[in-house]
């Protein structure tokens, strides 16, 4: 497997830098077809006045890039001036697989002197409710990157098979973008769409491309959500969207990359409370606690095993 991903990589990155340098010298054309030809027809259908809108963009980016330069000439001339900046810097970046190692290596160690510190009585239930959240997240990780790939490759080979022009280097962008739930399918979409606008002069690309994010998100919702995630996480696709509005709005992007994660330890904790609730005489006074239910179901038995 990693050698068939190595290679993968091996033939993938080169097409994509290349693709990223044909965006690249393309991008003036399609900025001017999209504020000449584009702009004017939205306004003409919605009243919306792209062409202003795209010209506010152009210049943040222009005013953002151009202090981004400035940063980076006066990063460098620090640098140039300082020749322990300069030492620092590389040390630092070389103290992160030391300091990674070392963590590796004394982890165990780390989490039984944690574990040291708990209330005693508390000691199996914080262990048990720990595995289930690691198993959690575990899964969650694992099921979202493979698929973040599957949806990658999706995208792909759709919009190349469909002659779209950077049509993988938009795949892997969305499939990169997919980490935040409908991100990458809406910024995909719209990316597609506007370069096969510029592209082509039929309706069927546009419904070609609409037609394979659509197949991207069927596969999503029908496959790749319930097989790779499924009910390990547990939560609805309601929770997940308000899950990561509630992020955003907390937290801004770092709580969109959080918001699954947090949301999935939380219901582990709610289920945990779930279930010591429906456990307990608060839930049903006249029952029993499910705990002594069992161990007289198992005395029951034992006594009818004593007495046949």
């Amino acid at each position: 497997l990693m050698i068939v991903l190595a290679l993968s990589l091996l033939i993938l990155i080169p097409l994509v830098v290349q693709q990223i340098k044909q965006l690249g010298e393309a991008l003036p054309g399609v900025l001017n077809w999209i504020e000449g030809v584009l702009a004017p027809q939205v306004q003409e259908w919605t009243g919306y006045d792209l062409a202003s809108e795209l010209s506010n963009v152009r210049e943040t980016l222009v005013e953002n890039w151009r202090d981004a330069g400035s940063y980076v000439a006066q990063a460098l001339g620090q640098i140039g001036r300082s020749g322990m900046a300069f030492v620092s810097w590389v040390t630092y970046v070389a103290l992160i697989p030391v300091v990674t190692f070392y963590l590796l290596l004394d982890w165990e160690r780390m989490l039984n002197n944690m574990a040291n510190l708990v209330p005693r009585q508390w000691v199996d239930d914080t262990f048990r409710l720990a595995r289930r959240c690691d198993e959690v997240l575990a899964s969650f990780l694992r099921g979202q990157l493979l698929v973040m790939l599957c949806l990658g490759i999706i995208y792909a080979v759709g919009l190349t098979l469909l002659g779209l022009n950077f049509g993988l280097l938009i795949g892997v962008l969305s499939g990169l973008v997919s980490i935040v739930p409908f991100l990458g399918f809406i910024v995909g979409l719209v990316i597609a769409l506007v370069v096969a606008l510029f592209q082509f002069d039929t309706w069927w690309a546009l419904l070609g491309v609409i037609a394979v994010f659509g197949l991207g998100q069927v596969a999503e919702s029908v496959v790749l959500q319930p097989k790779l995630l499924g009910d390990k996480i547990g939560l609805h696709p309601v929770a997940v969207i308000f899950a990561v509005l509630a992020g955003r709005h907390l937290f801004g992007l770092t709580g969109v990359l959080l918001a699954l994660p947090a949301a999935a330890v939380i219901m582990v904790l709610l289920r945990e409370v779930k279930d010591r609730y429906k456990n307990s005489a608060l839930y049903d006074a006249r029952s029993e606690p499910l705990e002594q239910q069992t161990q007289h179901d198992e005395l029951g038995r034992d006594d009818k095993r004593e007495s046949s």
